[in-house]
Parts: structure tokens; sequence; C-alpha cells
């Protein structure tokens, strides 16, 4: 049986809806894994422990923290500034404090620029790794431990890097189940 011209338009047209359905729901994994990958957009790496190898060369990490515009925390970093040689391992401190009278819950997004360092700043351990929650009044230092890739100095773009900046924006999410239905009065341990 021959398909009409409608219906064989009508079928194209299926399948390219379709088909661009898909592209769309698979661009955010591909874009998010791209990224990695390749430090686009200032993402950075993770890694287990830091490197074999550390140079006498230096490099300055600044630090920032800001808020989405419905957060109700204060956040900001500890210390502003530290220099590290490159390869050594560092710590940093986040303090948020949650001023309100009810428990919030934040996630933190991050990303370094120059964004060309993305693929060169590493973190063995962060707070961003996972999902924060504040009891009322409560202030608390969050760490965050990282290393610059000693192959920076050997790349095109990388040998003329020589400071970093570390990025934080933190933003409200759902309380956890089991914390919706504390009472707001008391502290949450």
């Amino acid at each position: 049986m021959a398909v009409s011209g409608p219906q064989k338009t009508a079928a194209m047209l299926a399948g390219v809806v379709v088909m661009m359905g898909g592209l769309a729901w698979a661009s955010v994994p591909f874009y998010n894994w791209f990224c990695k990958v390749t430090g686009f957009g200032g993402v950075t790496g993770v890694a287990t422990v830091g490197p074999d190898e550390i140079l006498d060369e230096k490099i300055t990490i600044r630090f920032d923290g800001s808020l989405n515009e419905n957060m109700a925390w204060e956040f900001k970093p500890v210390v502003r500034e530290m220099e590290l040689r490159v390869g050594e391992t560092g710590l940093a401190f986040y303090e948020a404090y949650n001023p309100t009278d009810k428990p919030i819950a934040g996630q933190a997004s991050y990303n370094v620029t120059p964004y060309q360092a993305g693929v060169f700043f590493e973190k063995i351990d962060c707070f961003c790794f996972e999902e924060q929650v504040l009891a009322p009044g409560e202030r608390v230092q969050m760490p965050v431990s990282f290393f610059v890739d000693p192959e920076i100095v050997d790349d095109r773009e990388g040998q003329y890097i020589h400071t970093i900046t570390l990025s934080y924006t933190f933003y409200q999410i759902d309380l956890p189940e089991g914390y919706a239905s504390v009472d707001a009065s008391q502290p949450l341990n």
C-alpha cells in the first residue's frame, strides 16, 4: 500500500519532532559531560588525592561567595585569597549562617575563572558535593580541599594563568525528608 503525500509529510514531521525532543533531552547531560571533561565554563575536576609533584611556581587562588536572590542565608569565604605552589593541596573555608527561625537547605553551584583554568583545578573534597542544611541561627564553616594540576605550567594557555578565582553560589532547595516536620524552635544536630 502506497503512502500518500500528506501522510508521508505528517510521518516525517512526527519523526522530526521525536528527534528534536531526543536531542533536547540529551543536551543537558551531554553539556555537563563536555564541561567536566574540558573545563569549559569553569567547571572543575574531582580527584581523590593531590598530585605527587609540587612545583616551585606559585599561583594565587581567590575565593568568592554569593547567594541566589531567594536564599536567606549569609555566605562568604573566610579568607579571600591564598597563595599556593602549583600541585600543593590547599584547604579553604566558607562560612554560612542561617539568620531565620526555620531550617533551610541549600546546594552550592561553582565555577572557576578564567574558564581555561577549570581543567587544571581539582577538588579533593568540597561542601558543594552534597546539600547543606542549617538550623535556625546556625553558623558553620564548610571546607573545600583542592589543588592546581602541575600540567597547567606546560599548557599552551594555562602557563599564563597566575590567579584563579573559585566562586560559589548557594541556592535554596527543598528540605530533605524528615526536616520538614522538625520544630523550628529546636536546633538541628
